[in-house]
């Protein structure tokens, strides 16, 4: 199986919302392009025939027998460039949450698949499924470059108007997970951090030559222990505080209006932090938190996973999950962009839907009782609170 990076778990806003959500202090110059729109999803050209939209695929994926040392091409493997640093950091961190995964589930062990792109870079999927404590991991990085066609450019934009800019160069990596644990009491997680430029000569059509980072962690249980929450949460705002006060509440907001179901008008989890387009600080400063919120996924997490991991559990309980489970898919079917696009672009499906849970449920009307731990689930998933 071949997935790639800013994938399947990748969830972007429109600019529209973005331009929404950014607090006023702050001027963001908005890239012309979303991330999660192109990265992850090796895109097919096959002979088959294509709707307008789906044949706005970029490239299809080449399988390979194991990992190069780096996906980029030589003179851009330096520590001294950005790139070569930023794919180092991804690959270190995929490294380390799946040994950590591993250790905590036991016995199961991670899926390997390579792939490359004949335009240029590559990525390394790794799923580990029906583990003994997780039903479905997955842990993905990707690097990727080359030229972007117009059409599918103007698809990212989410609009088309008079401009028709030529083939954009790119450059986008990233990594990106999701974590469904077995148990009803220990919660999902999902995270993903990317770094993203385009480029184009000063005379010629196309995207300025712009560079931003984007990503997040955010945090999905069935069941509401507050010392959990409020330790994930903790985490996060470490994290930030190290770099800028503002960052936490800033980005806990924009996550918790990010991750919101509007057909149900309730949030997919109890949220977290999460950025785009972020190109308002010094490239370095940036690189540096992004490799700060990366590696405070496993101390964020797994103390919680170490807890929750054998508590018992009953049918309801499990029943409870699956429903909340279903949240999830919905989300990522109906509101990820990046999910969407892939979808509507002739994308590899596997690759696509690797951050779905093995299992999910629907029911009819299903109310959980005012007062049970279920409804205060579901309270706080509407009624996004403080934890800090």
């Amino acid at each position: 199986m071949s997935t790639s990076i800013i994938s399947t778990a990748l969830s972007l806003p429109t600019k529209t919302h973005l331009q929404s959500q950014q607090p006023q202090q702050f001027t963001t110059l908005k890239p012309s392009i979303p991330l999660s729109t192109f990265t992850p999803k090796p895109l097919s050209l096959s002979s088959r025939k294509f709707s307008p939209l789906s044949a706005m695929a970029i490239e299809k994926e080449t399988p390979e027998t194991e990992a190069p040392p780096t996906f980029l091409r030589d003179g851009s493997t330096s520590s001294d460039t950005v790139r070569g640093r930023f794919e180092k950091m991804i690959r270190e961190t995929q490294d380390r949450v799946c040994e950590a995964i591993e250790a905590a589930d036991g016995g199961a062990k991670f899926k390997e698949d390579v792939w490359s792109r004949p335009g240029g870079g590559g990525g390394i999927s790794r799923v580990l499924q029906d583990g003994a404590v997780f039903e479905k991991a997955g842990v993905n990085v990707s690097v990727v470059y080359g030229v972007m066609p117009p059409d599918a450019y103007r698809a990212a934009k989410g609009g088309g108007g008079d401009h028709k800019p030529g083939p954009i160069p790119f450059f986008a990596a990233g990594v990106s997970s999701v974590l469904h644990p077995k148990n009803p009491f220990a919660p999902t997680l999902h995270f993903n951090y990317r770094y993203f430029e385009t480029e184009a000569p000063e005379d010629a059509p196309g995207a300025p030559r712009q560079w931003w980072f984007g990503g997040g962690t955010d945090y999905t249980p069935a069941y509401i222990f507050e010392e959990d929450v409020k330790h994930f949460h903790q985490v996060q705002k470490d994290a930030c505080d190290k770099f800028d006060p503002s960052f936490y509440p800033r980005f806990k907001k924009w996550c918790d209006d990010y991750f919101y179901i509007k057909h149900r008008d309730e949030r997919r989890g109890l949220g977290g932090i999460f950025f785009d387009d972020l190109n308002d600080y010094d490239q370095e400063m940036l690189l540096s938190f992004a490799t700060e919120c990366a590696s405070s996924v496993i101390p964020a997490y797994l103390p919680i996973i170490e807890k929750r991991k054998d508590t018992p559990f009953t049918e309801k309980h499990k029943e409870w999950q699956q429903l909340r489970r279903g949240r999830y898919v919905e989300f990522n079917l109906v509101y990820d962009r990046g999910t969407t696009f892939g979808l509507k672009t002739g994308g590899r499906i596997e690759s696509i839907l690797v951050s779905l849970p093995l299992t999910a449920r629907w029911e009819y009307d299903q109310k959980p009782e005012e007062g049970s731990e279920e409804w205060k689930l579901l309270d706080a998933c509407i009624n996004p609170k403080e934890w800090l």
